[in-house]
């Protein structure tokens, strides 16, 4: 196929070959009318265009059997609440039955086209407001789709020191990274915050990265479409110029995509540094050095990729001072719970053992559990037996509070705890006491009555326990 293009006033005419070579020679008839001599040697292409040629056919892949089987059941597993059709996850293979050839040619077509996102706004653990965008299940089906075709290529081409959402890569390995550069000297950090990250996404710069490594046009023109969907809130679809909402299985990907940039940019000045979406750290020798780096580093973010950076919350500081993915890093290097951390556990712990909650003991500790393990696994790379031997102490206190409170009356109450071993009199002597239920569940009858033993007899997890055994 040729092309023709006008160098001064000499025409040209560009050869485009099936393997992705290119060839230039100069076209019959210029201004002469007479065609010179033709280069036969075509003109290599780059490394970029080689890769690029072998992504047109990423829509074949897409609804390939095998892929929209394997999304199809990520997508169940996954669950979740419905998009704006109010199709529950539940509701989508009998949907499927009847229209998966109708939605692989519209997609093979290009022509496919989401549906508006559903806001929802959930709390952020430091405060205010983080909204979801919530697609239908189709749309997560076919987001799942492209996400498992483009995965394997974009990451592999991603920057050493991302973690966040990546395959074979987690939070605990930012940290024990991040341990290193303090190991070396580096007890400072510049903490970067970026203000409303997945709601100032740039579509134009999102799309020219993909379009870097994606030459299927129906498939830039599908994302473009998702990258555009517009928002349904109370009621209203607001249209979307920029912003990836956080809720579909593309949004991580596309995030790092976009953020790569940062990383080979900060790679490029020789920065130690860990991301986690966007949770970036910087690790440096020197406050004036910090300094610096926060300056530029916020330039180039703002400047270069549209991004707003939250002088509120980012900060240069000793790591001590600062938190990373809910710990804190010691100056030699060790890490512990952060504070925050703690109080959203105990708040965690309050909300599970409300005395009002109408639901049994056993009903409880299991959704205690639940947290629990999750909880003392994520940190299982901290310090601090001590704190949660204290809040082990606390959730035992809780249940005995509970379970005080259904017993209702005196005598039930005494009944029970001399069935537990409580001496008669003590057993009515706190039955009758009229004291509140958190004091009754702190006096020594009922510590006498529920002991550790009985937690465990219970089912109770024991944070402590649990922490030990992971450490080993």
């Amino acid at each position: 196929m040729g092309r023709g293009r006008q160098q001064g006033t000499e025409y040209q005419l560009v050869l485009y070959y099936g393997d992705g070579r290119a060839a230039v020679r100069p076209a019959a008839g210029g201004e002469d009318g007479i065609g010179a001599a033709a280069s036969e040697e075509p003109q290599e292409p780059t490394a970029l265009d080689r890769k690029r040629a072998l992504t047109s056919d990423l829509m074949e892949r897409v609804c390939d059997p095998k892929n929209l089987n394997r999304a199809y059941k990520r997508v169940k597993a996954n669950g979740g609440a419905p998009g704006v059709d109010g199709r529950e996850v539940t509701e989508l293979r009998p949907w499927l039955a009847e229209h998966k050839q109708e939605l692989i040619d519209s997609l093979l077509a290009g022509s496919y086209r989401p549906e508006p996102v559903r806001a929802v706004e959930i709390p952020k653990p430091g405060g205010g407001k983080r909204q979801l965008g919530i697609p239908t299940v189709v749309d997560r089906l076919v987001q799942q789709a492209i996400l498992q075709v483009l995965d394997p290529l974009l990451d592999p081409t991603f920057s050493e020191s991302s973690y966040g959402f990546r395959p074979g890569r987690s939070a605990h390995q930012a940290l024990r990274q991040a341990q290193k550069y303090v190991a070396e000297g580096r007890g400072i950090v510049v903490d970067l915050d970026l203000e409303k990250f997945f709601d100032r996404v740039n579509h134009d710069l999102l799309m020219s990265r993909l379009a870097r490594r994606i030459a299927d046009k129906r498939l830039l023109r599908i994302l473009r479409r998702f990258l555009e969907a517009g928002i349904l809130r109370n009621g209203v679809c607001v249209e979307r110029y920029e912003g990836t909402p956080q809720g579909g299985p593309l949004s991580p990907l596309l995030a790092n995509l976009l953020l790569d940039d940062l990383d080979r940019e900060l790679e490029r000045r020789g920065h130690r540094f860990c991301r986690y979406a966007d949770d970036c750290n910087l690790y440096v020798r020197s406050e004036a050095a910090g300094q610096r780096v926060m300056a530029s580093v916020s330039v180039f973010l703002e400047g270069k990729l549209r991004l707003r950076v939250n002088r509120d919350k980012s900060a240069v500081a000793p790591v001590e001072e600062r938190t990373f993915l809910g710990y804190r890093i010691s100056a030699d290097g060790r890490l512990w719970i952060a504070h925050e951390s703690w109080r959203r556990a105990r708040e965690r712990v309050r909300q599970i053992t409300r005395r009002n909650r109408g639901i049994s003991l056993s009903q409880m500790i299991h959704e205690l559990n639940e947290f629990l393990s999750g909880w003392v696994t994520y940190f299982r790379q901290a310090e601090g037996r001590s704190r949660l031997q204290e809040l082990d102490k606390w959730i035992r206190r809780k249940l005995r509070c509970v379970r005080l409170k259904q017993r209702k009356r005196a005598k039930p109450t005494a009944d029970w705890l001399r069935s537990l071993g409580v001496p008669e009199r003590r057993a009515w002597l706190l039955a009758l006491s009229g004291k509140g239920w958190w004091r009754m569940a702190g006096s020594p009858p009922a510590a006498e009555a529920m002991t550790i033993q009985w937690s465990r007899d219970q089912g109770l997890l024991s944070l402590a326990e649990r922490h030990a055994t992971l450490q080993h």
